[in-house]
């Protein structure tokens, strides 16, 4: 990363975390070249990525502002009150019904949970996959059972190797999607009627598989810019039996929030003392906008209880579905549970990915997309802060591509979802991200999807059906 990028994503994480407020005056340039030892162009190559950003504005002879709504907007919305107590969940028909009305390819998708396929090298991958399935022995269909495809497992450990983490690929198990590895770990961890920690508001398919395990649920409040209420989370760990947690800790569904490296220590070490395993969702951490993929929980677990799962559904191939859990401790009860229920994910798509990353620029790739993310960040947050009236609030993200966005006072979120599925808009509201339903007030907006004037007018449709969704 060159000197000015590096300077941009440090001044840029300061703003999005609210230490430099709105409004507030930026460093000259001639403080900045003092105190980095750097030149002047090298000052403002970086205050252009900012403006380009969107972070930032310059006044003319007076120097550079933060710019409205650069920060975490949601820093300003009341927090609700705090609830520990564990419920029974029941949200499938509720997302069912959400999801069913998004299927239709004229619908402007901004309920999607996936990223436009336009982002990804179908074509490239494509060839590893002929070229893979040419090698494939007959044995593949029992030497690839469960763990996994060993070349596969062994570029999955080199990734976390780059990352600083000794991930052994013994407690490597490749499956059918982030999704399956993360039903699997809760599966091993709890039986029918015990108590399982997830995030409020957090990902509805956590909700469905407590409900389809017969599970109660004890929703921790994620606060948009910090993430996960760790005071909370000890509350509840000494009120109630919690059994494991389910958490996303870089860029969450829907907030957007990602625990800092401090935090997401902190959590490790409070669920050790309480020996509560850590089911941890980090499906979105390639897509980060700094330099670096921010280090999962794992990377501080020295117990085994943390189970780090992760697919390729987000970031090269969605239709391919395959996922991993480096499991720990429970790495074998997980590799029998895979054997038991699906027995094996897709022998042909393991070594097809297996051969792109090996081969086909998976890092070159993830720049791409990152930097394609990041630019529809960009634009939808500007459209938002044309259409939306002020008294609305969202999340700018560091990663990921969501929205997290609190509606104007009386509208209800579940209201507007129906009036934009009438126009052609897909939403996806807040009530979909909660056990209790709650959260009427928001709704997740999805900008991975190339910016286009269908897009913008999407947005501009959205803020006129407000007043009919708040009567």
């Amino acid at each position: 990363m060159k000197r000015f990028e590096l300077l941009a994503n440090t001044m840029a994480d300061d703003i999005r975390s609210g230490t430099r407020p709105v409004g507030s005056r930026m460093p000259s340039v001639r403080q900045l070249t003092t105190q980095h030892g750097i030149s002047q162009s090298t000052v403002f190559r970086a205050y252009y990525l900012l403006e380009d950003w969107g972070l930032i504005r310059a006044r003319e002879r007076s120097g550079y502002y933060v710019a409205p709504g650069a920060t975490l907007k949601n820093q300003q919305a009341p927090r609700r009150p705090l609830t520990l107590e564990s419920a029974k969940v029941e949200i499938s028909d509720l997302v069912f019904s959400v999801l069913d009305a998004a299927k239709h390819p004229d619908i402007v998708p901004l309920g999607s949970a996936f990223p436009s396929p336009q982002l990804f090298p179908l074509q490239r991958l494509a060839k590893s996959l002929g070229h893979s399935s040419r090698l494939i022995s007959p044995w593949s269909t029992v030497v690839d059972l469960p763990p996994g495809n060993e070349q596969l497992r062994r570029q999955i450990a080199l990734r976390y190797m780059g990352m600083g983490i000794a991930q052994s690929m013994e407690e490597l198990v490749v499956t059918n999607g982030a999704l399956e590895a993360l039903n699997l770990c809760l599966m091993a961890v709890t039986r029918p009627g015990d108590l399982v920690a997830i995030e409020s508001p957090g990902f509805y398919a956590a909700l469905q598989a407590i409900e389809r395990l017969d599970l109660r649920a004890v929703e921790i409040p994620v606060d948009p810019v910090s993430g996960i209420d760790l005071q909370a989370l000890s509350d509840a760990l000494d009120k109630h039996p919690i059994r494991a947690c389910w958490f996303m800790t870089n860029y969450q569904n829907p907030t957007g929030a990602a625990l800092s490296q401090e935090r997401k220590k902190a959590l490790v070490e409070l669920l050790a003392q309480h020996d509560v395993p850590l089911i941890e969702d980090d499906v979105y951490g390639e897509l980060h906008y700094g330099p670096t993929y921010p280090l999962p929980a794992m990377a501080f677990d020295k117990t085994g209880l943390v189970m780090h799962c992760s697919s390729f559904s987000k970031t090269l191939a969605p239709g391919y579905r395959i996922g991993w859990v480096a499991a720990g401790r429970f790495a074998d009860k997980v590799q029998r549970l895979k054997l038991m229920t699906t027995l094996s994910a897709s022998i042909p798509a393991q070594a097809g990915i297996a051969d792109y990353l090996q081969h086909g620029g998976y890092d070159k790739h993830l720049r791409k997309l990152r930097g394609s993310l990041h630019g529809q960040l960009a634009e939808m947050d500007a459209a938002l802060h044309r259409w939306m009236p002020d008294d609305s609030h969202w999340t700018r993200p560091s990663g990921g591509y969501f929205l997290w966005v609190r509606l104007p006072p009386r509208v209800d979120a579940m209201k507007l979802h129906r009036l934009a599925i009438e126009n052609g808009i897909s939403i996806a509201p807040g009530p979909v991200f909660s056990a209790r339903h709650e959260f009427r007030d928001h709704i997740r907006l999805n900008f991975g999807h190339p910016w286009s004037d269908r897009m913008e007018s999407a947005i501009r449709t959205l803020s006129t059906l407000l007043a009919r969704a708040s009567e």
